[in-house]
């Protein structure tokens, strides 16, 4: 019995420790967006009218979210979100953007429905870019 048991550990173990290097190649494929590209996104982000581009009043930002890149369809994007204070008395706006990264160009487009269920990580850049002007 004891035999059986350990074999099966053992299996279970060897059946994880193949798993791993799986994992850590698709996690490799993925990488983060470089700091040059964060900033170009940024400042795409902040041009636009939902970002309080048009504004005459003092916008500032705070818990800005980056996620990507996605890979879909042959297209990578970029899926940006912000809560923006100060053009409504009130509640923050939360403004979206999606951005296509294609042979060095970031574009925006409408597409905001691939953004849903994808993991995000802090973007800090929008919020120093956003609340500096």
């Amino acid at each position: 019995m004891r035999r059986a048991a350990l074999v099966l550990v053992l299996a279970l173990a060897n059946a994880g420790a193949q798993a791993a290097p799986r994992t850590a190649k698709r996690a490799a494929a993925f990488e983060a967006p470089s700091p040059a590209l964060k900033e170009r996104i940024a400042a795409l982000a902040l041009k636009q009218v939902d970002f309080g581009a048009v504004s005459l009043l003092p916008v500032r930002f705070e818990g800005s979210r980056l996620a990507g890149p996605i890979e879909d369809g042959g297209r990578t994007l970029y899926c940006v979100s912000s809560r923006m204070s100060g053009r409504t008395f009130g509640k923050p706006e939360r403004p979206k953007a999606v951005m296509r990264h294609q042979a060095d160009r970031l574009e925006v487009i409408d597409d905001e429905e691939v953004c849903a269920g994808h993991r995000s990580q802090p973007f800090p850049e929008l919020d120093a870019l956003g609340n500096a002007r």
